[in-house]
């Protein structure tokens, strides 16, 4: 059975959720920067809405880990650390992996068959553009591998967890350069192990993918 699941792309409904999703991709982007304070007062007035709804979104930012708030300095936006991307990348890689076993298990031949044509458009783009930015969501490989996995339990911890902070280290440090073809060819490996399902070779790829990931960011960082 195919798991529905809101992506981490919601539908904005009310004005609090437009702004969260406009300071949110404005984070993940790098348009704010990371370790700056934010200012109730200025993003009230960038985004036309009260205080108020500028606090709710704070509040929701510091539950993805994008912000955090510390005695006398009021609300940032997290910082890109050495230290911050090797705590996140063990988790990721932890948790990743094992979506990535349960996706070889459950994934239906239909949803196999997208991700493969999700690639080939991926192609396009690396072979057009000589980059490999992903827009969040659906057209994100590693979101379509995370619903795959048709765990309830781990989807939340992935998506509504950690997706957002992975997807900020991963846009401003880690899809350009070398590293870039040689992604694309690891994420079609993990494809074939999950289209073959082959539980084991799809994590053990995935972990790897990460590790490798992350060592790529971690030179950028130094």
């Amino acid at each position: 059975m195919t798991l529905n699941y809101t992506k981490p792309i919601e539908q904005a409904i009310t004005s609090s959720d437009k702004t969260l999703l406009s300071i949110r991709y404005a984070i993940v982007e790098g348009d704010i920067a990371s370790g700056s304070k934010l200012s109730e007062t200025e993003l009230s007035t960038k985004y036309g809405v009260s205080r108020a709804v500028i606090r709710e979104s704070i509040n929701r930012l510091e539950t993805c880990h994008l912000v955090e708030r510390k005695a006398n300095v009021g609300a940032r936006v997290v910082s890109l650390t050495p230290d911050g991307l090797i705590e996140l990348y063990q988790i990721r890689e932890s948790l990743e992996g094992m979506a990535a076993r349960l996706a070889a298990k459950n994934m239906t031949s239909e949803e196999i068959a997208e991700l493969n044509q999700l690639l080939e458009t991926h192609a396009e783009k690396v072979k057009q553009e000589g980059s490999y930015y992903q827009e969040a969501g659906d057209v994100d490989f590693h979101y379509r591998i995370i619903l795959g996995c048709k765990n309830k339990q781990l989807i939340s911890l992935l998506v509504d967890g950690i997706y957002h902070l992975v997807r900020m280290y991963r846009v401003q440090l880690g899809m350009s350069g070398p590293r870039i073809t040689t992604a694309f060819d690891e994420h079609k490996s993990i494809v074939r192990a999950i289209e073959n399902k082959d539980e084991e070779l799809a994590e053990m790829l995935m972990r790897r993918h990460i590790t490798y990931s992350k060592n790529n960011i971690a030179n950028k960082l130094a």
